[in-house]
C-alpha cells in the first residue's frame, strides 16, 4: 500500500549519548503547576490539573525560534519535559515512573495575546500554543542516566538577565501524579511528551533576544529569537 503523497517526516528528539532518535507521538502540557505561576496567572492552587496539547511537529531542536505571525506578545515558559517509553490507561501513580524514558529542558512558547482573547471568549488555546517551533527542546537525557528528578533549580534568562527561577520540588502535581491523571483522560503511548509546568516570571520576548533555560541534572537550552 502506498500513500497519495509522501507523509510528513516523523517528529523526533535526539537522545543524549545515543545516535538513536526518540519519535514524538503527542505533546501534553500541564497548566499552572507551580504555586507562584498559578497565582500570577490568576488561578487557584487548589484546582485539579488541566492540560492542553501542542502538535508533535511543534518540537524544535535547532536553537532558533522564528517570531510567529498574528501576535505582538509572545511569552516564554521554561519547563521540564518528560518523555514516555510506554503508556496505557488508568496508570497508578506508584507505577508511573516505569513508563518514563527520560527528561529534557523545554520552553512552552505562547502567543499570550491570542491566549488572553481565547480565554475571554471561552475558546480553545491551539492558536496560542500549538504553532510552529513553539516547543524548543534539548535532547532527552535517559532516566537510566540521571534517575527521576524531583528537585533542583529550573530557570530561564533572556539576554543574560534572570527572568524565571524556581525548583522542581515546587510542582503542585509531581510527574507521577501528572502521568496518572492524564492516563484517565487519554491512552498514553510510547513517544508522548509531557511539558510539566513552569515557575513564575513568564514574560515577553522580541526578535533578537537570546533565551537560555536550565534544569539541574537535565541540561541547558539556548534559543535565539529570529
Amino acid at each position: 500500500m502506498t500513500y497519495v503523497f509522501p507523509p510528513v517526516q516523523q517528529a523526533s528528539l535526539p537522545i543524549k549519548g545515543s545516535d538513536k532518535l526518540f519519535p514524538v507521538h503527542r505533546i501534553y502540557c500541564v497548566g499552572r503547576n507551580y504555586d507562584e505561576h498559578t497565582r500570577e496567572m490568576g488561578g487557584d492552587t487548589k484546582d485539579p490539573p488541566f492540560f492542553f496539547q501542542k502538535n508533535a511537529d511543534n518540537v524544535a531542536t535547532n536553537g532558533k525560534f522564528p517570531y510567529p505571525s498574528q501576535t505582538k506578545n509572545v511569552h516564554f515558559e521554561v519547563e521540564m519535559v518528560v518523555g514516555l517509553k510506554s503508556g496505557g490507561t488508568n496508570i497508578k501513580a506508584e507505577d508511573a515512573l516505569k513508563h518514563v524514558f527520560g527528561y529534557a529542558v523545554g520552553i512552552d512558547m505562547t502567543r499570550r495575546d491570542l491566549q488572553d482573547a481565547a480565554k475571554k471568549l471561552a475558546r480553545p488555546w491551539e492558536v496560542a500554543k500549538a504553532f510552529e517551533y513553539s516547543a524548543p527542546c534539548t535532547a532527552l537525557v535517559p532516566a537510566d542516566s540521571i534517575g527521576h528528578p524531583k528537585k533542583g533549580a529550573i530557570w530561564l534568562d533572556v539576554n543574560g538577565e534572570r527572568r524565571q527561577t524556581g525548583d522542581l520540588s515546587q510542582m503542585i502535581w509531581d510527574v507521577p501524579s501528572q502521568i496518572a491523571f492524564l492516563s484517565t483522560l487519554f491512552e498514553l503511548k510510547a513517544g508522548d511528551l509531557i511539558f510539566s509546568g513552569t515557575p513564575s516570571g513568564v514574560g515577553a520576548i522580541k526578535a533578537g533576544d537570546r533565551m537560555k533555560a536550565h534544569i539541574d541534572g537535565v541540561g541547558d537550552l539556548e534559543v535565539a529569537v529570529v
